[in-house]
């Protein structure tokens, strides 16, 4: 007797149930699940969404590379005209949004890409990774608030096809073999062979990694025919995600937009969607150039050539590739080898934002903060300023490890003292210190340091000091001793960006 095509729900549920259970047990998935839900959290808040996104990027080495990469591909560098250095600018340049889906996008890739089933895998990631891009362009043009959401919506379309041809290639090829003899559609088939459609498996996987409601109702399909504008941003939700996962998969088969298969496209959303032929192939070309740019950034396809960047100096073109490549190595204390190689490239990013009118006083200092951090290879920053009614300094910004309870914690009265922060803002000198156990350095420690940072071994303190006045400090630490030093060269530049620090804060 031949088996049902269309299971019942009480027959689908303990195939769908084995897949979520495996699913939910594989440690891999349940970390990208809290990392994606994790990510969709964070709001543009003007400077403070920044800062979240920016600590969440740079806590991942990896996925610091490699948005540092995407900023970095000609695409994104001949827009801001020099080397991107820092995650705070790169969030400048390519946008809020842009940087939250890319960063959800390379977890979905770092997860995946490594299948045993990599073919397959794949072909799913990059559909996925291009709906994004479709979604991304949809929502810049969409009058609806949070229309952002849209994107990461194309990005989750297939997560269902995706999870089964890792995890399940045997199923997944046999979907794929009954929807390529055309007697029944891919939902069918997976709705035979799974007991429930790939859409129905993306929405409960997002289910189960909390992902807000409106964008796993965007995940259901639509009814067939052409589609009517929609009603509310919901509606319109819905529509974009469709349309972005099947301009994905003409994209992947590089079909233009004037193919057969483009003018249906055209005829099921242009109404809906308000495109025509000349829309829909602009978009097309946007889509397929940010695309490249999006797998060089993951390393996922051929390599520019770096020479190509627009006329970088030397030294810049270099701190460009690099941001974008393994690490140069590093001293023991975690100082990279090429630390003047990183802050000059800060210097250049700094002063071209400031040049460029990007130079709002939390952005410098950001900017400034996240190159000592990372040119540096310091575990602990932040930046102190005076908060006048209280009569204390506060640490205002901060990146590193454990950086919200010490951000918390990193607080001391304005009031004169004969401490080595107080001394330092007194005499407006600069400290680079190698070893905190020097005896001498250890006296000098307040009572608050030593508490909040017991082991730190090697560190800087930089005085923010305007017309004699006492602003607040730049400190960053290590966890071991710093015997290499800070030569000439590396001072000199870690001077120049406190010197645009100072500017900023500097009235008229």
């Amino acid at each position: 007797m031949p088996s049902n095509p269309h299971p019942s729900d009480s027959e689908a549920r303990p195939v769908r149930g084995a897949l979520l259970k495996k699913l939910s047990g594989d440690e891999g998935m349940f970390a990208l699940g809290a990392s994606v839900a994790r990510v969709v959290q964070l709001a543009d808040s003007d400077d403070q969404g920044t800062q979240s996104l920016a600590y969440y990027v740079l806590s991942d080495v990896a996925l610091t590379q490699k948005v540092l990469r995407l900023a970095n591909t000609p695409t994104y560098r001949a827009a801001g005209g020099t080397a991107v250095t820092t995650i705070s600018r790169a969030i400048s340049l390519l946008g809020f949004d842009n940087v939250k889906t890319t960063a959800m996008a390379m977890l979905l890739v770092d997860t995946l890409a490594n299948s045993k089933h990599a073919h397959s895998v794949r072909i799913e990631l990059e559909a996925a990774l291009c709906a994004s891009l479709v979604g991304r362009e949809m929502a810049r043009l969409s009058v609806y608030q949070g229309a952002e959401e849209a994107a990461i919506g194309a990005l989750f379309k297939n997560i269902g096809a995706l999870v089964v041809a890792s995890h399940e290639h045997a199923l997944f090829r046999e979907i794929g073999v009954l929807a390529a003899a055309g007697k029944v559609t891919e939902a069918q088939a997976a709705l035979q062979v799974l007991g429930c459609s790939y859409d129905s498996l993306s929405a409960a996987i997002l289910h189960e990694w909390k992902i807000p409601e409106v964008i796993v109702r965007a995940l259901a399909p639509l009814p067939p025919g052409p589609c009517k504008p929609a009603a509310g941003r919901q509606e319109w939700m819905r529509q974009v995600v469709s349309f972005s996962m099947e301009t994905a998969r003409l994209l992947a088969r590089r079909l233009r937009a004037d193919s057969a298969e483009g003018r249906a496209l055209e005829q099921r959303y242009g109404a809906a969607l308000n495109l025509d032929q000349e829309r829909l192939a602009q978009l097309f070309a946007t889509v397929s150039r940010d695309m490249d740019s999006l797998l060089e950034s993951l390393q996922m396809g051929v390599q520019a050539d770096p020479g190509d960047g627009p006329g970088l100096p030397g030294v810049l073109a270099q701190a460009a590739m690099g941001a974008g490549e393994a690490p140069q190595g590093s001293h023991p204390s975690g100082k990279p080898y090429n630390a003047r190689e990183l802050l000059l490239a800060g210097v250049q990013e700094v002063t071209q934002m400031r040049a460029g009118g990007h130079g709002k006083v939390n952005d410098i200092i950001q900017a400034v903060l996240e190159t000592l951090y990372r040119g540096m290879g310091f575990r602990f920053a932040t930046v102190c300023l005076k908060d006048v009614r209280s009569g204390q300094y506060r640490a205002r910004v901060a990146f590193g490890e454990r950086h919200v309870e010490r951000q918390a914690g990193f607080v001391f009265p304005s009031a004169t003292g004969d401490d080595l922060f107080h001394l330092a803002m007194q005499n407006n000198a600069d400290l680079m210190i190698a070893d905190a156990s020097a005896p001498k350095i250890r006296a000098l420690l307040p009572e608050w340091h030593r508490k909040l940072l017991p082991d730190a071994r090697s560190f800087i303190v930089l005085p923010l000091v305007v017309n004699s006045v006492q602003l607040g400090l730049f400190y960053a630490d290590r966890a071991l001793p710093a015997p290499e030093g800070v030569p000439p060269d590396e001072t000199s530049l870690i001077r120049a960006l406190k010197g645009q620090v100072l500017v900023a804060l500097t009235p008229g």
